[in-house]
This record gives structure tokens, C-alpha cells and sequence, in this order.
């Protein structure tokens, strides 16, 4: 399928002061948490809630501090999520691309809004 990378916008909703951070963020349908490097993550002044251990993709675990709120946004969505800190660039997983109803379009090499709910998220909840 390739790398898609697509561009976010992040704030942190209990601090309407702070400027959002609109990045690039890899997105990867394999992950499941929004992952936000250090230095995203002190500029949104987002609080360490805790410690959460992470399994690499060369298969070693560490802990890392996972951090929140964190509001993202793309074109006319919206979710509310934590925030996993580590790496150097965003990584968006499949929590918050379910939560906002996006899909990753192979062929085009995008992401966009889930074209059968285009107005609002469409979710599954039975």
C-alpha cells in the first residue's frame, strides 16, 4: 500500500489558550493509538497521565508516557483521544481513524472521510 501521510491538526481541548500544531502525521492502519513526538506534546503542554508499555515492531517493549487530552481534526472531523509519546513524527492508529470515520484510499495514497457518512462519523456501536 505504500506510506501515507496525511496532514492533522492537534490541540489540546483543556487549554484553549495554546495554538493547535497542524502536522504531518503517518498514517497506519496496523497501529492503534495516536503517537505524538516529545516535542509536539510540550508544545500542547499535554499532562502525563501515566505510563503505558509499547510492543515495537521489532518486537522489544518499553514504556513510554501516554498523555492527553488531545483533540484531532481533519477536514470536518473531529475525536478526542490520548496520546501515546514517542517517535518522531505523528503516527495516527486506528482508534482515532475509527473514532473520526476515516478511511485510507490505496490507489489515491490519501486518507479522506468514510464517502458513505460524508456529512458526519458514522460508527458501530452494538
Amino acid at each position: 500500500m505504500g506510506i501515507i501521510r496525511t496532514e492533522f491538526e492537534f490541540s489540546n481541548p483543556s487549554n484553549s489558550a495554546l495554538s493547535p500544531v497542524i502536522a504531518q502525521a503517518l498514517v497506519d492502519t496496523g497501529a492503534v493509538h495516536l503517537c505524538l513526538p516529545e516535542h509536539i506534546a510540550i508544545q500542547l503542554d499535554l499532562k502525563e497521565l501515566e505510563q503505558r508499555e509499547v510492543t515495537l515492531a521489532n518486537g522489544h517493549r518499553i514504556k513510554v508516557p501516554y498523555c492527553g487530552p488531545v483533540e484531532v481534526r481533519f477536514k470536518n472531523r473531529r475525536c478526542f483521544t490520548g496520546a501515546i509519546v514517542m517517535g518522531d513524527e505523528p503516527l495516527l492508529g486506528a482508534i482515532p481513524m475509527e473514532d473520526m470515520d476515516l478511511v485510507v484510499i490505496p490507489f489515491r495514497q490519501c486518507v479522506d472521510v468514510n464517502p458513505a457518512s460524508p456529512n458526519i462519523p458514522m460508527s458501530l456501536a452494538k
